[in-house]
């Protein structure tokens, strides 16, 4: 697939390449950003060059991650986004925040304005967001854009070497005010659990 680029009234969402190989590595030496996303620790000058020489164009070329720089109108990178597709009809986001870039609400934006072009361009029903328990910074940024807790999968992230706990959340075209792909029947309320009389 070709590369595309999205837009909003304050960022610029781009495919990474060797140009923003110097920012990558920079950015990514944050501690926050080793502790609770899976990059490599220490993260080396290879591992960006890596990434933004190969790793990201891969993706795009065989549809499997889709991953935007999240940029300012000046081409200051202010985070890192994927979506990469877990079946024909289901995307996964992930996604990390510059440390001087935290608090502004660009990666809720840039997350919303992605899932919005993976329902509309990519015949996506559901985007997943994952995030080990604990990280409450990006638990923040998936309920901004609308996602719905759903709850804790035991031993779901391997995070070098070391199975965590995972919270998990869902966004659906409907959150965004967008017709699904397929038809979505939802589950009837359901009053609670129930004991066997036996």
């Amino acid at each position: 697939m070709e590369p595309v680029t999205l837009t909003t009234d304050r960022l610029v969402l781009r495919p990474v390449g060797p140009r923003d190989t110097d920012a990558v590595h920079a950015a990514a030496q944050d501690p926050d950003i080793q502790r609770w996303t899976t990059i490599p620790s220490p993260y080396l000058a290879e591992h960006a060059r890596g990434f933004t020489e190969q790793l990201a164009p891969e993706g795009w070329a065989n549809r499997s991650v889709f991953t935007f720089g999240v940029f300012l109108p000046d081409d200051s990178l202010t985070g890192l986004l994927s979506l990469t597709m877990r079946s024909l009809d289901t995307a996964e986001i992930g996604f990390w925040t510059t440390r001087e870039h935290r608090g502004h609400g660009y990666t809720t934006e840039a997350t919303v304005t992605a899932c919005r072009w993976a329902f509309t361009h990519l015949a996506v029903d559901r985007v997943e967001w994952r995030a080990e328990v604990g990280n409450t910074a990006s638990l923040a940024v998936a309920r901004n854009a609308g996602f719905t807790l759903e709850g804790t999968l035991r031993s779901a992230i391997n995070n070098k070497g070391v199975r965590r706990d995972c919270w998990v959340a869902s966004l659906l075209p409907s959150d965004l005010a967008l017709p699904s792909a397929a038809p979505y029947l939802p589950a009837p309320a359901h009053p609670g659990p129930t004991t066997d009389p036996a």
